[in-house]
């Protein structure tokens, strides 16, 4: 380690030089990066649901359904119809749209003096205008299933206006069109934009705003926080100026590597601010306390101290990241985990060489600090309360220990209250117009979830049909689906229209003689494939509660199941079906991630340290602050989703940093003196003070998470921030008691030797 000082301090110049080159040409790269914001993207291509998903995109014209609601006192008013009108043709003309279903260009299918009449609900070029036709048609609309609750609400007070994008479009940017070009229409009525492809553009606009607003915020709130810490304007700056470059060579890799920036690789620029400063402050802090006239030979004695603690706590930090890469099963998860642990290296290069050669560089050769440890013991931190702490812990360990224990017991009754949540509307604050306009179309359209049934098999088969219309009335069935369309509704209209009842006819050339009139409809490619092979049911599920979604799920699995045959068989897609894989995906990626980011963890403080046991006492603390922490999770109602499933993992790699420091200070003292009282004050004094500077700022960082305008993120940041201080506040009174049970024996022989030499 002496001789790696000295390199460093020899190669300063080129360091320096080499870093900053290095940092502008990823800085560069950065203005490539793109943002993705599709959570079906993240799942595996070999994940049946989503391979279901998106095959039913690529053979019936798309998946990604979005929704414009018009709201006003009575839809049926000619120049309210009007604007319907003109809202469908700006979406139908935008590129990268499939098809629109509006009240103005609807099919219908009624009887006529000539037999059966297959049109548009309304003629675009002489819509109604006239009180007696607006009524006759609104009388007509809400007598027709097909189209009361799906076009235009019970009350008629809101009208819907349905779009589908084709698989290629580029949803963000299809979405965010729409969006402009209706805003710009400056219809009077009240306009709400849901459905998929709406929220990812909104959740991508979110993204954008927070990176901008949040980041130079968290710069300013630990640079505040280190500098009341070191009082030291150059201290307060370099963690931030290691962490920062961090951030760009992170962020600038992704750029080159072709990742993009998801709504949970969002916050890695946070997460790398906050972690990545505290390989400095140690590495600081041991500068500060063994600084003296030859400044050379202080940083060198200083790097050969924290270098190895540093190390280690760097590596278990990244496998606390690497471990989503094995025991997660979404991709935006593993990404996150491969480049936060990326950064965290990338942190901990620079923090051992960047900043002792910018200390040498940028500051005066020689510097005499012998009174800064006098100083450091009598700041209020260390004298009033980190001292008088190890001799309490030391003094009554029995009493310290009942209380985690207590304290734990109490937390893992709320883990069993612990619920999952994969609702994309639950990512927005309840007054943001996204979740306001999904709320109001589950109220009046059934929500805006998609749900496809697919049926593969002879789609002119009366047999098929039937099952279709069986499966159709099944799914009504659920208090959820009020709604649902397939090619069966078509031919039992059609067949209702002949004056032979609302059924499927049982002869198949009657089905095809139907059929013939169907042709040529735009509809007809959103219902079945070219060749007749395959056809779909298309509906919408109103509720975004998690056990609602696998109740129907299961509903409709065991249904399938009792159904399916050679002749028909049934499968079940959308979002719905999603939700349940993203549900059941979460719980197993935080048991897998975080039994593997235990595992690994132990193991390599264990071998570090030559001693397995070391390793799992540096892994108490931070185990008990995660039950602790899911405990506050299920009593405060926070859910676990693909932001909050994070934190567990996260916590055990950095909060096991914060053990380390102590284990390793501990045995270097305990080496020396010989007295585990003495050694536990010892590190306490030394090491405590750059434990608690590193739960504030780190803590602090992650606060500030709290004014994103994403709700997974302000949980993600607020339940970091407990565990931070959890794992610290472990780290400095539950692992020194530990420390203290298992090496009394060392005070006792200390004792001993020194009443031995007072008698000789």
């Amino acid at each position: 380690m002496n001789k790696f000082a000295e390199y460093v301090i020899k190669r300063r110049w080129l360091i320096v030089t080499a870093i900053l080159l290095i940092t502008i040409f990823f800085g560069y790269q950065i203005t490539n990066l793109q943002i993705n914001s599709d959570i079906i993207t993240s799942l595996p291509d070999d994940d049946p649901a989503a391979k279901l998903f998106k095959e039913i995109g690529t053979e019936f014209g798309g998946n990604d359904m979005g929704m414009i609601v018009l709201e006003t006192n009575d839809i049926f008013d000619a120049e309210v119809i009007d604007h319907i009108r003109i809202i469908t043709d700006s979406v139908r003309f935008t590129q990268g749209v499939s098809s629109v279903t509006s009240l103005t260009n609807i099919l219908d299918i009624k009887s006529s003096e000539w037999g059966i009449e297959i049109g548009k609900l309304v003629d675009e070029y002489d819509l109604p205008t006239t009180r007696e036709e607006l009524d006759s048609l609104k009388a007509y609309v809400l007598s027709k299933e097909m189209y009361k609750g799906a076009i235009v609400s019970d009350n008629a007070t809101a009208s819907a206006i349905l779009f589908t994008l084709l698989p290629d479009a580029d949803n963000q940017v299809v979405a965010k069109e729409i969006k402009t070009k209706v805003e710009k229409l400056d219809i009077p009525e009240k306009l709400y934009f849901g459905g998929l492809p709406m929220m990812m553009n909104e959740i991508n606009n979110l993204i954008i705003s927070d990176i901008v607003r949040l980041i130079p915020i968290i710069f300013i709130v630990l640079l505040v926080i280190l500098w009341l810490s070191f009082r030291s304007f150059r201290n307060a700056l370099l963690p931030l100026l290691t962490a920062g470059i961090s951030v760009i060579w992170t962020l600038g890799i992704m750029s080159v590597t072709g990742y993009e920036l998801t709504i949970i690789t969002n916050i890695i620029p946070v997460v790398l601010l906050a972690v990545g400063s505290a390989y400095t402050i140690h590495v600081l802090n041991s500068v500060s306390h063994t600084l003296n006239h030859d400044k050379r030979q202080a940083v060198i004695k200083a790097l050969g101290y924290v270098t190895i603690p540093v190390i280690l706590a760097a590596l278990t930090t990244a496998i606390g990241f690497i471990s989503f890469v094995f025991g997660s099963y979404l991709l935006m998860i593993k990404d996150f985990g491969i480049f936060t642990a990326a950064g965290t290296l990338i942190a901990l290069l620079l923090s051992l060489t960047f900043v002792p050669a910018f200390i040498f560089v940028f500051s005066n050769k020689n510097s005499n600090k012998n009174e800064v440890d006098n100083e450091e013991k009598k700041t209020f931190l260390t004298h009033r309360i980190l001292l008088p702490l190890s001799r309490l812990l030391f003094k009554h360990p029995k009493y310290t220990l009942g209380a985690w224990i207590l304290l734990l017991l109490i937390f893992i009754i709320g883990i069993f209250q612990l619920e999952t949540s994969v609702n994309m509307a639950d990512y927005f604050k309840r007054d943001n117009p996204t979740r306001v306009a999904e709320e109001m179309m589950q109220e009046k359209f059934g929500g805006s979830l998609p749900i496809f049934v697919v049926f593969k098999g002879d789609m002119q088969s009366p047999e098929v049909l039937q099952m279709m219309i069986k499966t159709e009335n099944f799914l009504k069935d659920d208090p959820n689906v009020s709604v649902a369309q397939s090619v069966a509704d078509l031919i039992e209209q059609m067949n209702d229209a002949m004056g032979e009842g609302r059924r499927i006819p049982d002869d198949k050339a009657k089905i095809e003689q139907l059929w013939f009139l169907l042709e040529g409809q735009e509809v007809m490619p959103q219902l079945v494939n070219d060749d007749l092979t395959k056809g779909v049911i298309q509906s919408k599920f109103a509720s975004v509660d998690s056990k609602d979604i696998e109740a129907f799920t299961e509903k409709m699995n065991r249904f399938m199941a009792e159904n399916n045959n050679a002749n028909c068989q049934i499968e079940l897609t959308g979002m719905p079906s999603v939700y349940v894989k993203l549900n059941s995906s979460l719980i197993n990626s935080q048991y897998n991630s975080l039994l593997i980011a235990i595992i690994m963890v132990v193991l390599i403080v264990g071998a570090i340290l030559q001693s397995f046991l070391k390793g799992i006492y540096a892994a108490i603390p931070v185990i008990a602050t995660i039950v602790v922490l899911f405990g506050f999770m299920g009593v405060t109602g926070i859910p676990l989703d693909i932001a909050t499933v994070l934190v567990a993992s996260i916590a055990l790699g950095i909060g096991i940093d914060y053990a380390i420091h102590v284990i390793t200070g501990f045995n270097h003292y305990l080496t020396e003196n010989g007295d585990a009282e003495k050694s536990i004050e010892s590190v306490i004094l030394s090491s405590g003070k750059a434990i608690v500077i590193n739960v504030f700022s780190v803590s602090a960082g992650f606060l500030v998470l709290l004014f994103s305008q994403i709700v997974p993120l302000q949980n993600f940041g607020l339940l970091v921030a407990i565990s931070m201080f959890g794992s610290g506040f472990g780290a400095l009174t539950l692992l020194p008691i530990i420390l203290i049970l298992v090496n009394r024996k060392r005070k006792i022989t200390a004792n001993n030797h020194q009443h031995l030499n007072l008698k000789k």
